[in-house]
């Protein structure tokens, strides 16, 4: 609906997750949705759950590593008009999305020279591109010396190449201390993979919490998934209660990604403008709304 009314020229693509173990995929995810995303080059998702029990492995974890989505960047920026402890965030998080503590033995923390280059090629691409300044590292290398230390290394020898933007390193629990304390301090963040998990959902509640962060999944030979980060939320399914921000701001990052800007943008102002005049809010967010209602005032703003 949102689509239609902001005449973005897209066709979808429909894939539903399987209700069984598809054996190709070892998991709820066809190997048609995952096919359909290769052959397109991009594809929005919406939140997943992975059904409780032994042998199932992880929708999201199964997206990442089938598809090779090395980085996930989340754009954290204060709402105009919507009230938060701070009114003056606007930082990225990149963060390292295939290995770490995630990489098949939870026992082991895997960090290579690879995925370590690509991802901080990626945020510093993402830097200059966008018009940011500064990349900061984060890391726990005066501890974890081996895989820390090699992160790090991989980042300085990306910084040397793009001397016109600010390179730091940032131990990581110096990191939440300062987000919570200043959150200026701070304006494109690259990390390993488990890092990025926590500091991207401390983030998230400097601006009002999950519903409203939007992420952006980048992937090998040009691929670029967008998806919601919250849960599921299987308690409030079927109840038209649900904020649909989180989503359409992701479904934004896609567009961009696509040079859509002025659809993109058209969408991203008519979701800002709802939430700031705070006539039509979703329950997370103060409201009383429905899912429907809500989504209707960012039409009628498009």
């Amino acid at each position: 609906m949102v689509f239609t009314a902001a005449e973005v020229p897209i066709e979808w693509e429909e894939h539903f997750v399987g209700t069984e173990v598809d054996p190709r995929t070892q998991s709820f995810l066809t190997w048609e949705s995952l096919e359909s995303v290769r052959r397109n080059k991009v594809g929005l998702k919406g939140p997943m759950a992975t059904p409780i029990g032994k042998g199932h492995r992880s929708l999201n974890l199964t997206l990442r590593k089938e598809l090779n989505l090395y980085a996930n960047v989340r754009p954290c920026y204060s709402l105009p008009g919507y009230k938060t402890r701070y009114d003056d965030v606007n930082l990225v998080t990149i963060r390292e999305n295939t290995e770490g503590e995630y990489s098949v033995v939870e026992s082991l923390k895997i960090i290579t020279r690879q995925a370590s280059l690509r991802v901080a090629e990626y945020a510093f691409y993402y830097a200059k591109t966008h018009g940011r300044e500064r990349v900061s590292a984060v890391h726990k290398a005066n501890i974890m010396q081996k895989t820390d230390g090699l992160f790090l290394k991989c980042c300085r020898e990306v910084a040397e190449k793009y001397p016109e933007i600010k390179y730091e390193e940032v131990v990581i629990d110096n990191c939440c201390m300062m987000l919570v304390k200043n959150p200026k301090l701070f304006d494109v963040l690259v990390m390993p993979n488990l890092y990025g998990d926590i500091i991207s959902d401390l983030c998230a509640g400097l601006i009002g919490g999950l519903g409203l962060t939007p992420s952006l999944n980048i992937g090998e030979g040009g691929i670029a998934l967008a998806e919601a980060v919250h849960g599921s939320a299987p308690d409030i399914a079927g109840k038209n209660l649900a904020n649909p921000t989180a989503l359409l701001l992701s479904a934004v990052s896609m567009l961009h990604h696509l040079d859509l800007n002025e659809q993109a943008d058209k969408i991203q102002d008519a979701v800002l403008k709802t939430i700031a005049e705070g006539k039509y809010r979703t329950g997370d967010l103060g409201g009383t709304s429905t899912t429907t209602e809500f989504t209707k005032a960012i039409i009628d703003h498009l």
